[in-house]
C-alpha cells in the first residue's frame, strides 16, 4: 500500500492546488473523488480499465459513463491524465491522499473510533471532546465495532494509535508474565 500511496500522493497534492483556486470548491471536489474511487473500486471496472483490447479513448468514455455526477472539463482532463499515465487504478488512493490534505487545511482530522460495542452518539461525543483537547484539531469521528478487541477503544488519528481496548493489555500482561 506505501507504493500505492507513494504514486497517488503527487496527483492528490496537484489536485489539491487546483482545487483550492476553482470556484466548486474544495468539498464538491472531495466528493467527485470519493465517487471516483468508489467505481475504480469496482471489480469489474477494474478489469475493464486493464483490458489491453480498449484504447486510453475507450477507457475513458467507458469510465466517465459511469459516473452519475456531471463532470466538469477540469474533472475530465484529471480523467484523461488518470488514464494517460494508466493511474486510474489509484483513484482510491488519490481519494484518500486529498481528504488529508483537505482536512490539513481545514484544521481537522479523521478519528477512527473501533469499540469492542455500539457507543452511541453521547459516548462518541464525549471521546471526541477529549481527543480534540489532546491533538489540538477538531475531529471527524468514524466509529466501528470489533468485539475482537474484548472491551475499550482503539482510535487511530492521522499515524496516531491510542489503544485502551482490553486485548492489548491483556497482551502485556501475556508479554510481562512471560518474560
Amino acid at each position: 500500500m506505501a507504493e500505492l500511496s507513494t504514486i497517488a500522493r503527487p496527483y492528490a497534492e496537484a489536485l489539491f492546488e487546483a482545487a483550492a483556486d476553482d470556484q466548486a470548491g474544495l468539498a464538491s471536489w472531495s466528493d467527485l473523488l470519493s465517487e471516483l474511487a468508489q467505481v475504480a473500486g469496482i471489480d469489474s471496472v477494474r478489469e475493464s480499465m486493464t483490458d489491453p483490447r480498449l484504447d486510453d479513448a475507450q477507457r475513458i468514455g467507458l469510465f466517465t459513463g459511469l459516473i452519475k455526477t456531471p463532470l466538469s472539463a477540469h474533472a475530465r482532463n484529471f480523467i484523461e491524465l488518470l488514464v494517460n499515465n494508466d493511474r486510474l487504478l489509484v483513484l482510491p488512493q488519490i481519494a484518500q491522499q486529498f481528504d488529508i490534505l483537505k482536512n490539513r487545511h481545514e484544521g481537522t482530522a479523521l478519528a477512527e473510533i473501533t469499540s469492542a460495542f455500539a457507543i452511541d452518539d453521547d459516548q462518541v461525543k464525549q471521546i471526541v471532546v477529549g481527543l480534540e483537547k489532546k491533538f489540538g484539531l477538531k475531529l471527524k469521528p468514524v466509529v466501528t465495532v470489533d468485539a475482537a478487541l474484548i472491551g475499550g477503544v482503539r482510535v487511530v488519528v492521522g499515524d496516531q494509535v491510542l489503544d485502551a481496548s482490553v486485548q492489548v493489555q491483556l497482551a502485556r500482561m501475556r508479554d510481562t508474565l512471560a518474560a
